[in-house]
């Protein structure tokens, strides 16, 4: 196989920020829907058990699509997909709205998630073949830039919830605006050419081998996001007993922290390489679990909940670069590792729940406490596939700027 030309330098500072926009156009996609969530409620007659069921089928629809985005990026190349697959993600959103009731939203929700689980392996996929193109780290800034595009579409939800629109006629216009902001952003993201000599894969992949360990890596950040996102307020609330706004500030500091980390997270990661800064992070993490534990005041809880955001914000940027170096079919195995970092999305807030119930919310976050622990031990899953053959006892890691 011929390798493909050097893009110039020109040409690939384009597709970075046209990426680095898919992302953004994810993100507003995700916020639009969020805000709208109490009219949709409302409009489909759900009570809180009923609401609560919809609201699991994006991810379940996400887990069981997953799989196929690498037969389709392999059918239909990368751009060529990430440019049908973005569309359906962004048109999906005018769908709730128009559901009458449990059933048609929990169709309409499985779909929606569906779509976004595809496109999000596909601009993950080809976010991973930009970083390499430049030979530095990206990842994290385009995470950034997907929760800058949530923070954006909440932004605009929330003018149009509270001005009374219905949601029916703001996703409707939203998703015709985003999905020709995608349209157009797709068109200056790389088209890195095939290998026809490569089998196609599976119609349904399995998650590879190689996928596992990097993927339980990402279980646990994801684990301890979502343990954190839906339960920091009411851990403040309920164990600390705060008022209603020191117990928002616990999600605000943890989000704040997050995406501020993932903005600036491409330069720790040049200097520093993968494996040492998701063990910094890890450590981050680790103790601001321990001062949510252990010191139960609500100053330290805040400053734990943002210590977690700032701790485990890269985790999953690098998990999906990891993953898309260790194999041939680097969109099968970005498929592999989301499937398993959105299965614990997933099965998080309900877990913290269960073991809340049989013991105590402490408890709960002394899980998340051992998580973020194991991210320290599992960070050399994520370094370079040939340092971890050739040395995986090696503490050191190579810099993005190496990474073959």
């Amino acid at each position: 196989m011929t390798a493909e030309p050097a893009p110039a330098p020109r040409r690939l500072r384009r597709a970075r920020l046209s990426i680095a926009a898919v992302f953004c156009v994810h993100g507003a996609v995700t916020g639009s829907f969020a805000t709208r969530i109490p009219w949709i409620q409302d409009h489909a007659g759900l009570d809180a058990g009923a609401l609560g069921l919809a609201l699991a089928c994006p991810a379940l629809g996400a887990a069981l699509a997953m799989p196929l985005a690498g037969r389709i990026n392999h059918r239909f190349g990368a751009r060529t997909a990430l440019r049908g697959l973005l569309a359906l993600w962004t048109l999906s959103l005018i769908l709730p709205g128009f559901a009458p009731n449990l059933a048609a939203l929990c169709a309409a929700l499985f779909v929606y998630g569906a779509t976004s689980g595809m496109s999000d392996v596909a601009m993950n996929a080809l976010g991973v073949e930009t970083e390499n193109r430049m030979g530095r780290s990206i990842m994290s800034s385009l995470h950034g830039m997907w929760s800058a595009g949530a923070l954006l579409g909440s932004a605009v939800g929330t003018l149009a919830a509270h001005a009374g629109a219905d949601a029916r006629l703001h996703h409707l216009l939203a998703a015709l605006a985003l999905t020709a902001a995608g349209l157009a952003a797709v068109g200056g993201v790389l088209d890195p050419p095939g290998d026809a000599d490569a089998p196609a894969p599976p119609h349904f992949a399995r998650p590879p081998r190689s996928a596992l360990l990097i993927g339980l890596v990402g279980f646990a950040a994801v684990f301890a996001e979502g343990a954190s996102l839906d339960w920091s307020g009411v851990y403040l609330r309920d164990v600390l007993d705060t008022g209603a706004g020191p117990a928002a500030a616990a999600t605000t500091a943890f989000a704040l922290t997050m995406a501020v980390a993932r903005l600036a997270g491409d330069r720790v990661v040049d200097r520093f390489g993968a494996v040492r800064t998701v063990r910094a992070g890890g450590a981050l993490a680790t103790a601001g679990g321990l001062l949510v534990v252990l010191w139960r005041q609500p100053a330290a809880a805040l400053a734990g909940f943002g210590l977690i955001g700032l701790g485990v914000a890269v985790v999953v940027p690098l998990a999906f670069a990891a993953a898309a170096r260790s194999g041939p079919a680097p969109a099968q195995a970005i498929a592999g590792v989301a499937t398993i970092t959105y299965t614990s999305g997933l099965i998080a807030p309900s877990a913290i729940g269960a073991v809340a119930d049989a013991t105590s919310l402490v408890v709960s976050f002394g899980l998340v406490t051992l998580l973020a622990c194991t991210l320290i031990m599992g960070a050399s899953v994520l370094g370079p596939k040939r340092a971890a053959a050739a040395a995986p006892s090696d503490n050191r890691d190579e810099p993005a700027a190496v990474r073959p």
